[in-house]
């Protein structure tokens, strides 16, 4: 493994039809110890990128390179092997009549039989399955079945690892487990890690980094906090959560909302504009404080925390999402007031 190496996808283009780019000039970066996630809907082109970086797809154009040695590009195509890159794929495609242990060995070339038991393992080990190693795939749960994937991925000490959708089928709470023993393995590792997934939360919980693709191209990439905060565009934002927009001019600085003023940095005076607002920035507050004076029109649960349906005196309506111990309920009048903190203003 190179100390620090990054990958870097750039301009990658990736066709199935005419004028219908699966991916569309795309750039990305790994570096090695670090995890990203790549975020988008079905139908994006994550998982297409993904495989483009694993050599199972070619390029139209563009390039990607590992430490500055080309595995795609123009007039070059380094074949999968070659590529010291470990993937695991949705359905994890465990050979059925090897256990464990021998499924993660399997990879594993130029060394004795001795040492590849071993090596393999020690990688059983380090996702918490070293007493399964005699098992075999139909005897494992799905969760086991996708540590033991992400085993064999690591066993050759690959430069990049690639997982596409690993933890889609499981339950939420084994998610949350498998997504600690994942991480776990990999920062041990210290490869270049690209989590595939449409969930946000899971990518937000994940990686150290986050690109977010839609119709092919990578649209904002960045630490979660800085996408949630900020996104560049609508599209962006409703791709990492729930969104209030509203569509405005910019008048002396400011994006006015009907919760309240934005500041509009790099507008001018005059520019249509889109004000994003996570539902996390509508304060709820008494009738008798200040804000803008709304109706609940509907309360629902949400776990830890209760989605406040309110409609403005304007018709408009507008989610808050509050505190489980707000106590606001359907018919209450109450004031809303702006956070800005969670609020940005675009062009798209």
């Amino acid at each position: 493994m190179i100390e620090g190496a990054r990958l870097e996808v750039a301009a990658a283009t990736v066709s199935f039809a005419p004028d219908r780019p699966a991916v569309d000039a795309a750039d990305l970066r790994l570096t090695c110890g670090r995890v990203t996630a790549l975020l988008g809907p079905s139908g994006s082109g994550k998982s297409t990128l993904l495989r483009a970086i694993a050599g199972l797809e070619t390029l139209e154009s563009g390039e990607i390179r590992f430490g500055g040695q080309p595995w795609s590009g123009p007039g070059a195509h380094l074949p999968p092997e070659a590529r010291r890159c470990g993937v695991v794929f949705q359905d994890y495609a465990l050979f059925p009549h090897l256990t464990a242990l021998d499924n993660v060995a399997f990879g594993l070339r130029g060394l004795s039989r001795e040492a590849r038991r071993n090596r393999a393992r020690a990688r059983l080990e380090s996702v918490e399955l070293g007493d399964r190693a005699g098992s075999y795939p139909h005897e494992l749960s799905g969760g086991e079945q996708q540590r033991v994937a992400l085993a064999r991925a690591l066993a050759p000490d690959p430069d990049v690892v690639l997982l596409d959708e690993p933890f889609s089928g499981l339950d939420r709470r084994l998610r949350r487990t498998l997504r600690d023993t994942t991480l776990n393995a990999l920062r041990q590792a210290e490869t270049a890690s690209l989590i595939v997934t449409h969930d946000a939360e899971e990518a937000m919980a994940v990686a150290d980094e986050i690109a977010l693709m839609s119709a092919g191209r990578i649209i904002q990439s960045g630490p979660a906090e800085a996408l949630y905060l900020a996104p560049v565009s609508e599209t962006a934002g409703h791709l990492l959560g729930d969104l209030e927009v509203f569509e405005t001019r910019v008048a002396d600085g400011r994006a006015e909302t009907p919760l309240g003023p934005v500041e509009a940095k790099g507008f001018s005076d005059g520019d249509s504009v889109k004000v994003l607002v996570r539902p996390e920035g509508v304060i709820v507050g008494r009738a008798a404080d200040a804000g803008v004076l709304a109706d609940i029109v509907e309360r629902r649960p949400a776990g830890g925390s209760v989605w406040l349906v309110c409609r403005l005196e304007n018709g408009r309506v507008v989610r808050a999402l509050a505190p489980v111990t707000e106590t606001a309920r359907a018919g209450d009048a109450v004031r809303l007031r702006l956070d800005a903190r969670f609020a940005s203003v675009t062009k798209d």
